[in-house]
């Protein structure tokens, strides 16, 4: 229970930043360095795309946007000087960071731990009704199954 707290206190952006950190450093290895380096724009967007592909699977439940091609076209031409040079890294860790900003976080994974909540509860309320009416009192059945279900998120890193 102690791991799900850490999600809340100060410092946990600093913990997703370091998770964010080795993704983009290898994803910019991946496209930008070595024979097969970004040419058009058409490239550098697919590379974009398919990091903050990387970084959603690595954090789980948030998931990040993926930005629009006008905007990404704007954070670039912001962030990198030397037309006609490679991208370095820190110029392609500035564009991620304000391309997330820009486009922001999508709450599929609030969405989930809502449905499981509330959803999980009251269907096993509805199976308790049908098979076994009396055997258990609802004030005590329907915290038991909610506690139950947190329970079970927390241990599986959910919340």
């Amino acid at each position: 229970m102690g791991q799900s707290l850490m999600k809340f206190a100060p410092g946990s952006e600093e913990n997703k930043a370091k998770e964010i950190g080795p993704i983009i450093e290898s994803c910019y290895d991946t496209y930008f360095s070595g024979k097969d380096k970004i040419q058009s724009s058409a490239d550098f967007f697919q590379a974009v795309c398919e990091t903050i592909g990387e970084i959603n699977k690595k954090l789980g439940s948030t998931q990040f946007r993926v930005p629009k091609s006008e905007t990404l076209r704007q954070v670039y031409e912001k962030h990198h000087q030397g037309k006609g040079k490679t991208l370095t890294k820190e110029e392609f860790q500035k564009i991620l960071q304000d391309v997330v900003m820009e486009s922001g976080v999508s709450g599929i994974g609030a969405k989930d731990l809502i449905l499981y909540i509330f959803g999980v509860p009251v269907t096993a309320l509805f199976i308790k009704q049908r098979i076994i009416p009396g055997a258990l009192p609802n004030e005590i059945f329907i915290p038991v199954i909610t506690s139950a279900t947190v329970f079970v998120l927390a241990k599986l890193n959910k919340i």
